[in-house]
């Protein structure tokens, strides 16, 4: 018996088409933090429903420090793991149970 016998894969379809509906992204983005970009600009991607992974190019609580407390009051999450930084907006979680 194969191990997809039993997945609705019409049904992921549809759910994944609601959540793109609903605002979601399937988007990740990469990028850099090291001040060269605005607060505002990774605000904007979060808010547009995207993941953000950003490589930590020097101290990490200044350079996050105009853009993590919005993300957090409005539901994101943030993360600091290996030299990264990954945030992401209101409705993803980050499962951290196999680390």
């Amino acid at each position: 018996m194969s191990d997809f016998e039993g997945l609705d894969l019409q049904a992921v379809e549809d759910q994944m088409a609601a959540d793109a509906d609903a605002g979601g992204s399937n988007r990740v983005v990469l990028g850099v933090l090291d001040g060269s970009e605005e607060d505002d600009e990774w605000l904007d991607v979060i808010e547009e429903g995207a993941v953000l992974v950003l490589d930590v190019d020097g101290d990490l609580n200044e350079l996050a420090s105009g853009f993590a407390r919005p993300v957090k009051e409005s539901g994101g999450e943030l993360m600091h793991f290996r030299g990264f930084l990954v945030v992401t907006p209101p409705g993803v979680t980050i499962d951290t149970g196999r680390l």
